[in-house]
């Protein structure tokens, strides 16, 4: 052990004061030499490093004063570098130096052999070192069958211990036949185990033999489980080696086959998908199975079907977005800007999008975003009104059709267990724009429907709740994806097909049809410039007045939207393309009335007048609402001989077949007021048809219209000119509320009406789109009664017809010849009873 530092040991008795006795004393004395973490045993040859100066200096005098004996023994605390003589064990072993050799440090190398266990008695101080004389420590053998026995448990045990440690002499223990010989051989098992200092300290200190075996029993069996556990640990590594090895052999083995068949080895794709991956940032638990999927395709073969859908899969992780967000570019001003440029009117719709736009500015965490419907007739701009939001903030668009999805795999995705598994449309969407937080246009949500294989609706319930969806799990990737930062936006035509569950999670905003004005304002402002645009033409070239664009929207036309007057004006363009080609001197075409109808064939709209044959009965006009916008829809009524069948025609559904049922019970208990004879329904039979009967109708908007023409002609009254009307019937002739209302007074416009009746409970309703019907006359109906004055031709009522229980009281003779007094009754139970 080296030594760095001097020592100064202070004797621990003072000198004698005579020097002769002293000079005596210090002839007997032993230089004292302190090791660190080493303890000397009898018999055994250590090696040690000295470098402090006391140490040295002990070592020098041994060696020329003392016949090479020393005394050693160890420091109770390694770290002291000055111990004193508390510092150091009072238990020793005195020992000879057999070899002594400087190092080029000026230390010294040597080698002492320990000869018997000593103590000490007293210490002297010299100039740079301690002495002390010593007394030999004899071993004490108290009890020789307590020997005998324990020297025979350590022979068993050293036996054992010899058999797991090849390196220590087998045949040590068999020497020994005396005491003194088995002390010695006590020793010598002690050095050849690998013990601590404290613990050879304790052996040396022990002088009982009997518990020196002990001891050194214990430390041979607690030896003895360490080395078994190193086996252990041994043949675990040592097998995981030849694993490891083999496996690498055999892959080199595979690769080089692969080679000589010419097939590609996929360990370097593997690689690229690991570092793809590393750069991902995927939560913990999807790290995880995609690592487990990583090593199970470098261990596949590359011909085999799981190492195509192992691969399939990561190839999926790697290609979503799982961090990267676009930056929202919020502003007021280009949003209108935006909205203004790409749709004409639609006021109120451009107001909710525009406070989307202003809550998200000012709440910049503002995260969840709301789950828009569109709801309108087909060609009112829906899907680019979607696209516009998306531009309004600065997000990628992606659009899903969901017309016809029945399957709930088409939301959710596959599970990997089928052939040909693939994620949902949501995920497809959301690869496709590699941002976690797009705009996605979910089409015709209307147009579900579903079947064996689950309801697609109630996966989207999931998809479009701001409280789930975080937490929102595709089949095939088989873990959670947040789509919380996902703006959705549906469409649909209408919203009776759409589930409640479904349908109360959507924020709704309706988009009701076009007039007939803002019709001609989008095809001159957005129509007209796209198809010029489109096939590379200048608006010198080609001239569409705005009366011919009126006649192709009245006579060419029926639909809510601008689709298929955009497919018309396209059609004049490509005719005027083939005018140019024609004759290439031509520059310009004015496309007029006669050029238009030549081009376009004959008007394609036949409509009705109303009401075309003056003076006919039995006849009325109501207003409908359908996915195409509104219509008008003509009801007769023919009262034949008969025995008083009710017959109802034209696909009429339950509702308006109950409302027709209303409509009647309501006219017979009015019979009397407006002059219908009561055995008309006896007699006669009635029949209300509905023109276009292969058309399916339903709804309890023409309850009203139904009884207006029930009365027309049972009263034989013809309706006013130009009217039509809409609205519910009760059985007490109330006039109750109904939907779809602007559509509706379209279709009165489109056809001429001019005289409209509608409920009261509607009027608040017209504020909105009062500017769009100034030419109607409109006429608010609390009672059925008001309906007729404003329909018929002539009032039906009677003024010298009072009510039934008053014609009854005063009047009705029969009564009065059938009424018996009070007392004439009592008189008749009275004598029932006797």
């Amino acid at each position: 052990m080296i030594e760095k530092q001097k020592i100064q040991i202070e004797p621990a008795v003072a000198p004698e004061a005579t020097s002769g006795y002293r000079e005596l004393q210090l002839e007997k004395a032993l230089p004292i030499l302190p090791l660190k973490n080493i303890v000397v045993l009898p018999t055994s040859i250590v090696p040690i490093i000295v470098g402090r100066k006391a140490s040295i200096d002990a070592v020098e005098y041994a060696l020329k004063h003392n016949n090479k004996t020393i005394f050693v023994t160890a420091q109770k605390d390694p770290e002291v570098e000055h111990p004193a003589q508390a510092d150091i064990f009072e238990n020793g072993t005195k020992a000879t130096i057999l070899q002594m050799m400087k190092m080029p440090n000026n230390s010294l190398k040597i080698l002492v052999e320990g000869l018997s266990r000593t103590k000490i008695v007293e210490t002297f101080k010299t100039k740079s070192f301690s002495s002390a004389i010593i007394e030999d420590v004899p071993p004490v053998n108290s009890c020789p069958i307590d020997t005998e026995a324990s020297w025979r448990y350590l022979k068993q045990t050293y036996i054992a211990f010899t058999k797991m440690n090849t390196k220590v002499p087998a045949d040590l223990v068999d020497t020994a036949q005396t005491t003194s010989e088995q002390e010695t051989v006590v020793d010598t098992i002690a050095i050849h185990i690998n013990l601590s200092f404290l613990d050879r300290q304790k052996i040396l200190e022990a002088q009982d033999l009997a518990q020196r075996m002990s001891l050194i029993t214990v430390m041979l069996k607690k030896e003895m489980e360490i080395l078994k556990t190193e086996e252990k640990i041994k043949g675990r590594i040592q097998s995981q080696v030849e694993k490891n090895q083999r496996e690498y052999y055999l892959s080199e083995q595979i690769k080089a086959i692969h080679k000589e068949l010419g097939r590609d080895d996929h360990s370097h794709e593997t690689e690229l998908l690991r570092q793809k991956v590393k750069t991902l940032k995927l939560p913990a638990e999807l790290l995880e199975k995609v690592q487990k999927e990583l090593t199970r395709l470098e261990q596949m073969p590359s011909i085999s079907a799981e190492t195509t859908v192992s691969k399939h899969y990561i190839d999926w992780i790697i290609s979503l977005p799982w961090h990267k967000k676009s930056k929202d570019t919020i502003s007021l001003t280009k949003a209108e800007a935006i909205l203004n440029s790409e749709h004409a009117h639609l006021t109120k719709v451009k107001e909710r999008i525009l406070e989307f736009v202003a809550a998200k500015k000012y709440a910049q965490d503002l995260k969840k975003s709301p789950t828009i419907c569109l709801v309108g007739p087909p060609g009112v701009g829906k899907t680019s009104l979607a696209k516009s939001i998306a531009a309004c903030l600065g997000r990628e668009f992606a659009r899903i059709s969901l017309g016809g999805v029945k399957d709930e795999a088409e939301i959710r995705g596959h599970r990997r267990t089928y052939i040909g598994a693939l994620p949902g449309k949501i995920i497809h969407a959301l690869k496709k724009v590699k941002t976690i937080n797009p705009v996605i246009l979910l089409d015709e949500i209307d147009k579900l429907s579903h079947d064996a294989a689950g309801d697609p609706s109630a996966a989207l319930l999931e998809v479009l709740d701001p409280e789930q969806n975080r937490t929102f799990v595709d089949h095939f990737l088989d873990t959670e994806y947040d789509l919380s930062q996902v703006m959705f936006i549906a469409t649909a035509n209408g919203t009776d097909s759409i589930p409640y569950a479904l349908f109360d999670r959507m924020e709704l905003i309706s988009l009701s049809g076009y007039t007939e004005e803002e019709k001609i304002a989008i095809a001159q402002k957005f129509l007209i410039p796209k198809g010029l645009k489109e096939y590379s033409l200048t608006a010198k070239q080609i001239k569409i007045d705005q009366s011919v664009l009126r006649q192709m929207i009245m006579e060419y036309t029926r639909e809510a939207g601008v689709r298929q007057l955009d497919r018309l004006v396209a059609k004049l363009m490509r005719k005027s393309i083939q005018e140019f080609l024609k004759n290439p001197e031509q520059k310009s075409v004015i496309i007029t009335a006669e050029k238009m109808t030549s081009w376009l064939g004959n008007d394609k709209i036949k409509k009705t007048e109303l009401n075309k044959i003056k003076n006919l009965p039995g006849i009325a006009t109501g207003l409908a609402w359908t996915e195409l916008g509104g219509e008008v829809l003509e009801i007769e009524v023919n009262v034949l001989p008969g025995k008083g069948n009710f017959t109802l025609t034209g696909q009429l559904g339950e509702v308006m077949q109950e409302s027709a049922q209303a409509a009647l019970s309501y006219v017979r208990s009015k019979a009397r007021m407006l002059g219908i004879k009561k055995t008309v329904f006896t007699e006669k039979d009635i029949h209300i048809h509905l023109p276009e009967g292969s058309t399916p109708k339903d709804g309890a908007s023409a309850g009203i219209t139904m009884t207006t023409a029930l009365v027309s002609a049972l009263t034989d009254i013809p309706l006013k000119q130009n009217v039509a009307m809409t609205g519910e019937v009760t059985l007490r002739g109330r006039v109750l509320a109904i939907g779809g209302l602007k559509e509706k007074l379209l279709a009165a416009k489109q056809y001429n009406a001019t005289n409209i009746i509608l409920p009261i409970a509607n009027k608040s309703d017209l504020e909105d789109f009062k500017h769009e019907i100034k030419d109607l006359t409109i006429f608010f109906a609390e009672h059925m009664d008001d309906v007729l004055k404003h329909a018929l031709a002539t009032s039906p009522f009677n003024p010298l017809k009072e009510p039934m229980k008053r014609v009854r009281k005063a009047k009705d003779p029969t009564l009065e010849k059938t009424a018996k007094p009070e007392k004439d009754i009592k008189k008749k139970k009275l004598t029932k009873k006797k």
